[in-house]
């Protein structure tokens, strides 16, 4: 009787792809931290690297591979000396790679707060790089061959470009304002209009401010009509200091009344009381010249009578963090000698940007095209539609089938508080997910996409699409040479 053949009986050899699993890796089987720097792609990395970053790296590797082979989750696949250097190089591009980055800035909102605000003009670039790639006269005098102070490095561009008798300058502006109210005010009173006591981001209070400067705050009026009556009543013999702060980041409209520097400072100086104003926004320049709303200048608080007026650097002026002082020598060398005044003070870096941008508002004919938030502000409309519609296919492309993109017409702002209730009429496109079902999980996934590709795109969500405002992309490519990754991030 034949032999029954095994193969039919017990059935055919299994296949490879039938094969059992291989078993997990063990403990035993990872390779120790000198055989892993040993291996010859990560002596590559320690060349270029050095060991001790590498070194670490790599212990931490074997540490979180450690972890899955006692969970007895590690395939023995992850321990080839191939995935092994590859998941160290990741490590080390992970580490090194900077927290802060570059994004592209599609919300509609120029100079945005959480996006680094102004953006520096190329002069300003150059004379960084210049300054601080070497030594420089921070606080030498090359005429003297003594001492200098580092204030000279910008007191007669803003003295100049402001008409004040002198000026000074802090890392922002809020320190200014701390600092100024601290020199001319501390242990007294200072009166200021309670329509003006106002909150900027991140929770900093007008009235803690005053209260963090040691001076005592006076509230007179009401928040929507303050009269001269009120600071005249108001005015005691405690009384170091009268305020006017410009309400940049908000706006009350409807029956209001409020007193002008000018009126304010007969006030205040019939008293032999100084008046200080804090414009925040910063504008250098008449605005409505460029077609733009109108902001105060501190050339016109000066002119109307104030002794001291603060602005920022990096809003409307265009230029690095800085708070700006500008008024009289008495009052501005009062605020110079001040102690806080050096815990306050700018260092090299944003006092080199702020000299480079000072210095284009001396060619008032070029500004428009050499300060890039100028530049933006002004940007035509046009223009800006015509990048609207070379972005719109390739995106399309890009998100077919799951999304559809159009041009719309949009509705910009300045931002960081400056004009709050102004827009800017601007175009961009519009993304919504063809799928009405879970828009919002779609609309959030694509915004998450758009974050994750290397150079970062930021636009916002409303009415149930992704807005992309198109007026800071001057030009389509740093967007239209990424989009190929966006398929896959969206997977």
């Amino acid at each position: 009787m034949p032999v029954p053949d095994e193969s039919v009986v017990h059935g055919s050899p299994a296949s490879p792809s039938q094969a059992a699993p291989a078993a997990p890796a063990t403990v035993q089987d990872l390779p120790s931290v000198d055989r892993l720097l040993r291996a010859e792609p990560n002596r590559a990395l320690i060349a270029e690297h050095g060991h001790s970053l590498v070194a670490g790296e790599a212990r931490a590797l074997l540490d979180g591979l450690r972890m899955q082979a006692l969970a007895q989750q590690l395939p023995r696949a992850e321990l080839a000396p191939e995935a092994l250097a590859r998941r160290l190089r990741q490590r080390l591009d992970q580490r090194l790679a900077p927290r802060m980055r570059a994004v592209i800035n599609l919300t509609g909102t120029v100079i945005h707060t959480n996006l680094g605000r102004a953006l520096l003009p190329e002069a300003a670039l150059a004379h960084l790089q210049a300054m601080m790639a070497g030594p420089n006269n921070l606080e030498y005098d090359l005429a003297s061959g003594g001492r200098g102070d580092r204030d000279s490095v910008v007191e007669g561009l803003l003295c100049e470009l402001t008409g004040a008798e002198a000026a000074t300058v802090v890392n922002n502006n809020a320190a200014a304002v701390l600092l100024c109210i601290a020199a001319l005010a501390r242990g007294r009173e200072v009166i200021v209009s309670r329509g003006e006591l106002v909150e900027i981001g991140g929770a900093f209070r007008m009235p803690d401010v005053m209260e963090s400067a040691g001076a005592r705050l006076v509230e007179v009026g009401t928040t929507n009509r303050t009269h001269p009556h009120d600071y005249e009543r108001a005015i005691g013999e405690h009384t170091a200091l009268l305020m006017k702060i410009h309400t940049s980041n908000y706006a009350v409209q409807g029956f209001t009344s409020a007193v002008d520097e000018a009126t304010l400072a007969g006030i205040a100086h019939a008293r032999g009381l100084p008046l200080a104003s804090d414009l925040g926004s910063g504008a250098l320049i008449d605005m409505s010249a460029y077609g733009l709303p109108r902001e105060p200048t501190p050339q016109e608080m000066l002119r109307a009578g104030c002794d001291v007026v603060t602005f920022s650097g990096d809003k409307l002026l265009g230029g690095p963090q800085a708070g700006l002082i500008v008024g009289t020598r008495e009052a501005v060398d009062r605020i110079r000698r001040f102690p806080m005044k050096r815990a306050l003070r700018m260092s090299k870096l944003p006092l080199a940007a702020l000299e480079a941008t000072l210095m284009l508002y001396l060619r008032p004919e070029r500004l428009a095209r050499d300060l890039p938030t100028l530049r933006l502000l002004t940007r035509p409309l046009t223009d800006i539609e015509a990048t609207a519609a070379a972005l719109l296919a390739p995106l399309q492309a890009a998100l077919a089938p799951r999304y559809l993109v159009e041009r719309v017409a949009l509705q910009g702002q300045i931002g960081s508080g400056s004009l709050p209730i102004e827009r800017l009429p601007s175009a961009g496109l519009a993304i919504a997910p063809v799928e009405k079902k879970g828009s919002g999980r779609a609309l959030d996934a694509l915004a998450a996409a758009l974050r994750a590709l290397p150079l970062p795109v930021i636009g916002r969500i409303a009415d149930d699409r992704l807005l992309l405002d198109l007026r800071c992309l001057e030009q389509p490519e740093p967007l239209t040479a990424q989009l190929a990754a966006l398929p896959a991030l969206l997977n």
